[in-house]
């Protein structure tokens, strides 16, 4: 079974343009999630206001090109929504903004949602409250055969 590594124009663009690369000072949230597996590593910082409207976020990602264009994307999906609508975008959401991805790095998308949610629980953590729906990350993302089968 041969997997093609063809990538979007929107991915390459994220990938040799990213959004969003670099840390915020004194963020409200921050997450840190990886991939053992295939040694992706992505830390996503948050700025939430207190409306709890998400003013900035920036990333830091080590790995393949596909985990950069994924976190840039997250970043950009994020920025100027509440917690609860940065909660609602999924690892589907972020493949789709970037016109899909090849099914070998679909895992990068999966990266990038958690990412955002290990942020978020950073910033319940740090003000001490409970975001309904958020549930703990964990720190490394598995590759799964579950995860590949998810829907197209």
């Amino acid at each position: 079974m041969s997997q093609t590594t063809e990538y979007s124009k929107k991915v390459l663009d994220h990938f040799m343009n990213p959004r969003n690369v670099g840390e915020i000072e004194d963020p409200s949230g921050v997450g840190t999630v990886g991939n053992a597996k295939c040694g992706d590593i992505m830390r996503m910082y948050l700025d939430i206001d207190d409306d709890e409207v998400i003013r900035e976020a920036k990333f830091k990602t080590f790995g393949c090109g596909a985990a950069v264009a994924t976190s840039s994307m997250a970043t950009e999906l994020i920025k100027g929504k509440t917690i609860k609508e940065a909660l609602e975008i999924t690892n589907k959401a972020v493949a789709e903004a970037l016109d899909g991805l090849p099914k070998i790095k679909l895992h990068c998308s999966l990266l990038a949602e958690q990412a955002i949610h290990a942020a978020l629980w950073d910033y319940a953590e740090r003000h001490d409250i409970t975001i309904e729906g958020l549930t703990k990350p964990v720190n490394d993302i598995d590759e799964t055969e579950e995860f590949y089968q998810m829907e197209e």
